[in-house]
C-alpha cells in the first residue's frame, strides 16, 4: 500500500534533516569560534597593530605620535595600505598566536598558580560559581589535552539488578574500598543519554562485569543515540530474537555454554 504524500514527505524530510544537520552544526560551531576570537581578541590586536604601524611610520618625523596627532597619517595608511591589503587578517592570525602564548603560560608553574587563584575568586562569587563548573566541565572534555581514558567497554547491572547498562572502565577500584570489601574491584563510568559528557562513576566487582567486544566510539554512539545505533556485529537476527522469546538460546550461545 502506497504511503500518503504527508507521511512520505515527513519521512524523507527528517532523513534529509538528519543528514544535513551534523555538518551544518559543525560548521556553525567553527564559524562561531572564529568570530568569537576575531571580535573579542582580534579586534583589540588590530588596534594595537595599527598603533605600532603608525609609530613606525612616524619615526621619521622626529618623535612618536599618538592617534590624536596622526589622524592624517592614519587616514592615509588605512585607505591606501590597511584596507586594500586586508591587513585585518594579520590581527586575526596574531590573535591565535597570542592564544598559543597564553596556553604556554598556563602550562607553566606560574600559570597554574594564577589559574588556581582566579578559580578560587570565581568560586566565591554568587551565581557565577554555579555556572562556571559546568562550563569548565564541558570545555575540559572537548579541549583538554588529557582526555578521560577508557580501557574497555563492559556491561554492568546498574542502577539495579536486572537492568544492564553499557559502561567504560576507567581504572581499578580505590584501595580503601578494595581493602574494606576484600575483593577485586574496577571503576566504571556509565555515560548518560544523549550527552555522554555527564554520567555516573561506580565501583563494582570485576567478576560482575561483562567485557563487550565493542569499541569505545561505538559504545559512545550507542549511548548518544539512545540505543538506536547498534555497535557493529551486535544486532540480533530475527531467528535469534524468536529463539530468545521462546526461551531458547541462539545456537552460538548454546555451543559456548556446552563447551564451558
Amino acid at each position: 500500500m502506497r504511503e500518503s504524500f504527508g507521511n512520505d514527505f515527513k519521512r524523507f524530510f527528517f532523513r534529509g534533516l538528519a543528514a544535513m544537520l551534523p555538518p551544518l552544526l559543525t560548521l556553525m560551531i567553527i564559524v562561531y569560534v572564529l568570530k568569537f576570537v576575531d571580535q573579542n581578541i582580534g579586534s583589540y590586536v588590530n588596534v594595537w597593530a595599527q598603533w605600532v604601524v603608525v609609530q613606525v611610520l612616524s619615526l621619521g618625523r622626529g618623535e612618536p605620535m599618538t592617534f590624536q596627532g596622526s589622524d592624517a597619517l592614519w587616514t592615509y595608511l588605512k585607505a591606501e595600505i590597511w584596507e586594500p591589503w586586508h591587513l585585518n587578517w594579520l590581527s586575526f592570525l596574531l590573535a591565535f598566536v597570542l592564544i598559543y602564548i597564553f596556553g604556554r603560560f598556563m602550562a607553566s608553574i606560574m600559570g597554574r598558580a594564577f589559574l588556581r587563584m582566579v578559580e578560587r575568586t570565581i568560586f566565591r562569587m554568587p551565581v557565577v560559581k554555579q555556572i562556571y563548573p559546568s562550563v569548565k566541565q564541558v570545555t575540559d572534555f572537548l579541549l583538554a589535552e588529557r582526555k578521560m581514558e577508557f580501557s574497555r567497554v563492559v556491561a554492568v547491572e546498574y542502577p539495579r539488578k536486572g537492568i544492564w547498562s553499557v559502561g567504560l572502565v576507567t581504572n581499578d577500584g580505590m584501595r580503601a574500598i578494595q581493602d574494606g570489601i576484600g575483593d577485586d574491584l574496577v571503576t566504571v563510568f556509565v555515560p548518560s543519554s544523549p550527552t555522554p559528557v555527564t554520567g555516573y562513576t561506580i565501583t563494582i566487582r570485576r567478576k560482575e562485569t561483562i567485557d563487550l567486544p565493542v569499541s569505545i566510539d561505538d559504545a559512545l554512539r550507542f549511548t548518544v543515540s539512545g540505543g538506536v545505533i547498534m555497535p557493529s556485529g551486535q544486532t540480533l537476527s530475527e531467528v535469534e530474537v524468536q529463539q530468545i522469546r521462546r526461551g531458547l538460546l541462539p545456537l552460538a550461545r548454546q555451543d559456548k555454554e556446552s563447551t564451558a
